[in-house]
């Protein structure tokens, strides 16, 4: 979009950032079903392989469709901010195949064995089993701790010296607790450290963590960005450009976590709809949320839009809403887990989150089955803990049958 008529809404950003920018004039940016592009002669090839453009080489390299979705979502996440110099704030994304490639480009392309990364309680199981598992095996140690206890951020730096990165995933999978991003971020410049944001939950539409000075936002955007369930992604959104041109590039296309383009095109179109969804997704969550809270077979809902969660106000402070991803605990634990469960008769009973319809969850038993017991446990998440992600249905539908289901 030109200079000249800037943009000044996210709807407008998610739809027009990438424009109609194509050799064939196509209103959508087409689905470029190509391994491989060629070259008109030795030097076209030469300069092609030499320049920082690599989207017309090979598809593991990059492609066209690709670059739509990652352009307009490196827009989102910078939309409104501005760089040191009080200039637009400029972010580079390489889309991957899946959340977990990304999360596995962002972590190897900027840690090494001895290195050690800080990151906090209740996390998505596989990134806490990319950590534990795959990272431990490389000489790369994940130290948690409770993070939203700033003492404690400081102690873990003081006590490791080694640690060269910190990751937060906020609001948190499945317990939804939320980490101040200014505030550790602030704690981790102070010592020059990378700071990573896993914003899958929230969108860019919802909250910016490169407002408050970080380096890298992550996304799954088989999520809420996508919004529709039709597709695995991933993407890795960087500040430092030459960083993310070069070495993280590097990385990424040497571990071959490439997205394709069908897959590329579902999430460019999904995304034009994000400010709209995202806005009755979190109308309906607030609803589902204040009728679990009063219902007398909730023992305890997560959700940072009531203000009996603990982190009630960092959610208010960095979100412009508070989500559409809650979960609670059912008196009788497993046994009515699972009952309330199989009684619901719209809702979806299925792992995953952010799709257009409501989604249940059980993530002892699915999301949490690889994390040992007395580690999830300690995070909170409980045998009887129930996911939810509140879909865009009429409210009254949902709720008849949270009703019907609990009854």
């Amino acid at each position: 979009m030109s200079e000249k008529f800037p943009l000044t809404g996210i709807s407008s950003v998610a739809m027009h950032t990438n424009g109609h920018k194509n050799a064939e004039d196509a209103h959508l940016t087409p689905i470029f079903a190509t391994s491989t592009f060629t070259f008109d002669t030795a030097e076209d090839g030469m300069n092609r392989f030499a320049g920082a453009d690599k989207t017309r080489v090979y598809s593991r390299w990059g492609n066209p469709t690709f670059t739509a979705a990652e352009e307009t979502i490196a827009a989102l996440e910078a939309f409104g901010l501005k760089d040191t110099d009080g200039k637009p704030l400029q972010l580079k994304a390489l889309l991957h195949a899946s959340g977990q490639a990304a999360m596995t480009t962002l972590f190897l392309s900027n840690l090494k064995s001895g290195d050690a990364i800080l990151s906090h309680y209740s996390l998505y199981g596989g990134t806490q089993e990319l950590m534990t598992k795959v990272l431990a095996a490389t000489g790369i140690e994940a130290i948690i701790v409770d993070m939203r206890d700033l003492n404690k951020v400081e102690e873990a730096l003081h006590q490791y010296p080694n640690i060269k990165m910190v990751h937060i995933e906020t609001p948190a999978n499945p317990t939804i607790q939320c980490i101040d991003i200014e505030a550790v971020t602030k704690i981790a410049k102070a010592k020059a450290l990378i700071v990573s944001v896993d914003n899958t939950f929230a969108t860019p539409y919802l909250q910016q963590p490169f407002k408050y000075g970080v380096d890298y936002v992550f996304h799954s955007t088989t999520k809420f960005l996508n919004g529709h369930g039709t597709a695995i992604g991933g993407i890795l959104i960087g500040r430092d450009l030459e960083k993310m041109k070069t070495n993280v590039w590097k990385w990424h296309v040497l571990l071959g976590g490439n997205s394709n383009p069908f897959d590329a095109f579902l999430l460019a179109q999904g995304v034009k709809t994000l400010e709209l969804r995202m806005e009755r997704h979190c109308a309906n969550a607030q609803q589902v949320a204040e009728y679990l809270e009063k219902h007398p077979a909730i023992a305890k809902v997560n959700f940072t839009g009531l203000k009996s969660h603990p982190d009630f106000s960092v959610s208010a402070k960095q979100m412009r809403l508070p989500g559409a991803v809650m979960s609670y605990e059912l008196k009788g634990g497993l046994d009515a887990g699972k009952k309330f469960i199989n009684q619901l008769q719209m809702c979806v009973r299925a792992i995953s989150l952010g799709t257009v319809d409501t989604l249940v969850s059980h993530p002892a038993s699915m999301s949490h089955f690889g994390i040992p017991r007395e580690e999830r446990i300690k995070y909170g998440i409980t045998d009887g803990l129930i996911r939810m992600s509140v879909g865009i249905e009429n409210i009254d539908d949902i709720l008849n049958d949270l009703e019907q289901a609990l009854r």
